[in-house]
């Protein structure tokens, strides 16, 4: 929905399905409900999310991609942003660090987001501007030191290829369309430093180079296509996790000429500790349900003299505290998007105060047009956190609308 000249959604990946009729209906069962809540009275925007296998069948099946067209028609619909990081399965199976796989040094990668940016051309309304969400070039542990540096050279030039592909699907349909990386805790790219580093030692002087020789264009428009078309979606519970500000880190990405695609409303779970034995104890008692076995819950806590200690999942957290003695760390904070709605749950609290930071940095400096609510987890929170999908929908949305 259109709110004061942003475009506001959720993000579909909170539906399983991997196969596209498994998709189609679930857009057709919860789509129009949450329009009738939300934007009765004007077209709604649907955040996507394709697996490649519903990418594949969407691009294929006789007849599919014309019989979604004409139902978002019917409906008052449109789509304007996808979400291309997880490849593979998402629901109903373990996923962890696999979300990460293909990563953006494997060919697979680069043909399965550009298949994504074909059908979001075909949906987007003329005129529109359209972007795909992706991964943070790759899972960090996979790689040692100099594999790392190679990924980054091959990402780099995929990277540059897609540019290219961009800004010629854009000149033919005459549609603003950009690939927004997503950083994550352990992803290649997880914070501020790190995109900014990426840009000015590997995406510019290599994406360059590579779109002179390719599309013939002058240094300062190969620089200016890289920074179009290859932006940043800023995922407010990842960054809140790195302990970022949101205000600072979104002034050094703007200051760096790094250009924000969409922001991702997200919350994560944060938790005090530090205090006795006993009230650790506890903690961890009540953290337990939230260490399920599908995906990644990275935590990065932080002790009282801003010293960060990091563990790849929560159950490795968990399994570091004594039993006997109170914890290190002062705050954790964990990769597990909760209701962004609430900002406590009884002793546990969440990371919303960064999302008000954040909306409140956007009504000051417009950055983006594309707001995308993600709270993937519903399906796998603690019993007494969940509800109905299409009401927790509403919700989320209601509450980022009333902030802007």
């Amino acid at each position: 929905m259109r709110i004061n000249g942003y475009e506001l959604t959720y993000c579909s990946n909170i539906h399983p399905g991997e196969s596209w009729p498994a998709v189609f209906a679930n857009l057709q069962r919860y789509i129009p409900a949450i329009k009738r809540e939300v934007s009765p009275s004007a077209p709604f925007g649907i955040g996507l999310r394709l697996s490649n296998q519903a990418s594949v069948e969407l691009t294929e099946m006789v007849g599919a991609l014309a019989e979604l067209q004409s139902w978002m028609q019917q409906q008052d619909c449109y789509v304007f942003t996808f979400n291309g990081f997880p490849y593979g399965g998402f629901h109903g199976q373990v996923v962890k660090d696999r979300v990460h796989a293909p990563d953006w040094g494997d060919p697979r990668r680069l043909d399965y987001t550009q298949r994504l940016f074909d059908l979001l051309a075909a949906l987007l309304p003329e005129g529109g501007e359209g972007g795909i969400s992706t991964s943070p070039i790759s899972y960090k542990y996979w790689h040692n030191d100099s594999q790392a540096r190679d990924l980054k050279q091959k990402a780099a030039l995929q990277l540059a290829e897609l540019a290219g592909y961009l800004h010629e699907l854009a000149q033919d349909g005459g549609r603003d369309l950009h690939l927004d990386i997503e950083p994550e805790p352990d992803g290649l790219l997880e914070n501020t430093r790190d995109v900014i580093d990426y840009y000015r030692d590997w995406l510019i002087p290599s994406g360059s180079q590579y779109l002179r020789n390719k599309l013939q264009l002058t240094q300062e428009a190969a620089e200016r296509c890289l920074r179009d078309r290859i932006r940043l979606c800023y995922d407010v519970c990842h960054f809140a996790v790195m302990h970022e500000d949101p205000g600072q880190s979104l002034r050094a990405m703007d200051a760096a000429g790094i250009r924000i695609g969409k922001v991702q409303i997200s919350a994560a779970l944060k938790i005090q500790f530090g205090r006795d034995a006993n009230h650790d104890q506890r903690m961890k008692t009540l953290l337990q349900p939230f260490a399920e076995s599908v995906y990644l819950h990275q935590v990065v806590a932080r002790d009282i003299s801003g010293g960060k200690t990091t563990y790849p999942d929560l159950i490795d957290a968990l399994n570091s505290l004594s039993s006997t003695g109170p914890a290190r760390e002062e705050e954790w904070r964990t990769h597990f998007h909760v209701p962004v709605f609430l900002s406590e749950y009884g002793s546990l609290a969440s990371t919303q105060k960064d999302i008000l930071d954040t909306l409140a940095y956007l009504r000051e400096k417009r950055l983006c047009r594309h707001l995308e609510v993600e709270t993937y987890t519903w399906n796998v929170l603690p019993q007494d956190l969940q509800m109905e999908v299409k009401d927790a929908i509403v919700r989320e949305l209601n509450w980022v609308r009333q902030y802007l």
